[in-house]
């Protein structure tokens, strides 16, 4: 494995390995709070404090990670506020954050060739300090998930029931949310704006179409995510292509097969079924 002879890719790994931990992980309840779309929001917004910080000549993958911090609380905020329309603060703050990037990328001209490893990811983009704040995020994340487990998952499935049995809701869905916009833009070095939003769903969908229960539900997902990573980021060094892009493919592609084996044995199944009665129809005939 000469690739690993390249101190770029070793980076990239250890990178991929951390959010393919903390990405699926986050994703499982993201999907479970019917919030799949925030983390989608979260790395345009992201996107847009990266356009700032480099107008403002600041670190641009501090300043991105600061406004998706930012854009999180002031989603969790906006959903108190239309407890009826829960879709609309994700459509609010996706399209200021939008808006906010490319009017702050017109600012400075020569933004448009950097930029073009944040929306797709970049193995060479993964720099000593991304990696050190993606280490961060995945440790911080992982205390988060396990600490507070209980009150998480009582606020994931009823968050009406877990405030009566005193959670305290508010303030959990602030941190959640908080977490949320750490994990995306952390994840952009690696899969890109665009499709940082596929690491966290995609193993999560294969995850809860499969597993039998929450934990082994947690368990698939991040087997699947790092699987994910790991295959994409070697794909993509011998062939060639983006990284984030060819993740996502690989992530796509495990979902299918599942979705297709799962069909496979349901139908084999429902076929032993109507052959045993056929069976035991003709044997009572002949006898």
């Amino acid at each position: 494995m000469d690739m690993f002879g390249y101190e770029f890719m070793q980076r990239a790994f250890w990178a991929g390995g951390l959010i393919g931990i903390i990405g699926p992980l986050l994703g499982v309840y993201l999907m479970l709070r019917r919030q799949v779309l925030m983390a989608d929001t979260l790395s345009h917004v992201s996107l847009a404090g990266v356009a700032l910080g480099s107008v403002l000549q600041l670190n641009p993958a501090l300043s991105g990670f600061a406004v998706a911090v930012a854009g999180g609380l002031v989603i969790e905020q906006l959903r108190r506020s239309y407890r009826t329309y829960s879709e609309l603060p994700v459509a609010i703050i996706m399209t200021t954050g939008l808006a906010l990037a490319v009017v702050l990328m017109s600012l400075k001209q020569n933004l448009s060739t950097s930029f073009s490893s944040y929306l797709f990811g970049s193995i060479v983009a993964v720099s000593d300090t991304q990696l050190r704040l993606i280490a961060v995020v995945a440790a911080v994340g992982l205390v988060y998930f396990i600490v507070l487990r209980r009150p998480l998952y009582s606020l994931t499935f009823d968050e009406e029931t877990a405030s009566i049995s005193g959670v305290r809701t508010g303030l959990l869905s602030f941190s959640f949310a908080v977490l949320t916009g750490m994990t995306v833009a952390a994840a952009m070095p690696v899969v890109g704006v665009l499709l940082v939003s596929a690491l966290i769903v995609l193993p999560a969908s294969l995850a809860l179409r499969i597993a039998s229960g929450f934990t082994a539900a947690i368990l698939i997902a991040v087997s699947a995510g790092l699987l994910g990573v790991f295959s994409g980021l070697t794909a993509s060094y011998y062939i060639n292509t983006p990284p984030g892009g060819t993740i996502a493919l690989i992530l796509l592609l495990f979902l299918l097969t599942a979705i297709a084996i799962q069909k496979l044995i349901r139908l084999k199944r429902r076929h032993s079924k109507y052959r045993g009665p056929l069976r035991s129809r003709s044997s009572v005939q002949e006898i």
